[in-house]
């Protein structure tokens, strides 16, 4: 059965691990990744890519854990992104500087609140779903910016929170992705075990490294095939029918073609 990566950052690999990736999709029954963004020039990177491989299917946003561009080249990119969005499926990677605000408290939210606001406002006027880097309790943040401009389709990409916000989430009819770590953390199984299949999507979030079974290893798509299996195993469901559900999952949500 095919599966689809749902979130990888396929410019951040060195070149030689990225088209061992590419030459191994086929073999590995991988159809599609979807290749978020970090910033401009991430965004270009991988809208090359993609160019050149249609099982590529790019993104393009700002992602929150760095420091903030200036208004000058923020309005670039969005103006580079007005340029470029029949060729990319979503608005991603974008959300809250959780980890950074963990290292240094200093770091003033609104601004990136505000950043955030403007990818909401740009993914609902261009009918396209948002991926979210929105973890802990910087979730029911995001919850609430969404549910105010009535956003349709939001991904929570390696969703990390309380089960009152993922109940919100899924009332919403938002999907969040659980990542390889699925395979070996108690906590990211109970998520998996509260969360309807109809609302899943599975990710490598690559090139991050994983521990467990994975220690070691290059972050691979194929690795997936392992986390649909746990997922299968929590959700007393035959493995065939969790292949197929989360394919079409992913295909539903992101509007795309079947293989």
């Amino acid at each position: 059965m095919h599966i689809i990566d749902a979130h990888i950052h396929l410019d951040m690999y060195e070149n030689k691990n990225r088209q061992r990736i590419l030459t191994e999709l086929e073999a590995e029954k991988i159809a599609m990744l979807i290749s978020v963004s970090n910033d401009y020039q991430s965004a270009v990177k991988t809208l090359q890519i993609a160019m050149d491989d249609h099982r590529i299917k790019p993104t393009f946003g700002y992602h929150p854990e760095q420091p903030l561009p200036s208004m000058v080249e923020m309005n670039q990119f969005f103006t580079w992104i007005e340029q470029n969005k029949e060729k990319m499926i979503a608005i991603g990677e974008v959300g809250l500087p959780y980890y950074l605000r963990k290292e240094n408290e200093q770091i003033e939210l609104t601004p990136y609140i505000q950043l955030l606001t403007r990818f909401i406002e740009l993914s609902v006027r261009m009918d396209k779903p948002i991926i979210l880097h929105a973890v802990y309790e910087d979730a029911p943040l995001v919850c609430t910016l969404l549910e105010e401009f009535s956003v349709k389709k939001a991904h929570f990409h390696w969703f990390k929170g309380d089960q009152k916000t993922l109940e919100r989430i899924i009332q919403q009819n938002y999907v969040i992705s659980v990542t390889p770590d699925v395979c070996y953390k108690r906590k990211i199984q109970q998520i998996v075990a509260q969360t309807p299949i109809e609302n899943l999507l599975v990710e490598t979030d690559g090139p991050w490294p994983f521990e467990g079974p994975f220690r070691g290893e290059m972050t691979h798509p194929k690795m997936l095939h392992a986390s649909i299996e746990m997922i299968a195993s929590i959700k007393d469901l035959s493995l065939d029918a969790v292949y197929e559900q989360l394919y079409e999952n992913t295909i539903d949500f992101y509007c795309l073609d079947k293989r």
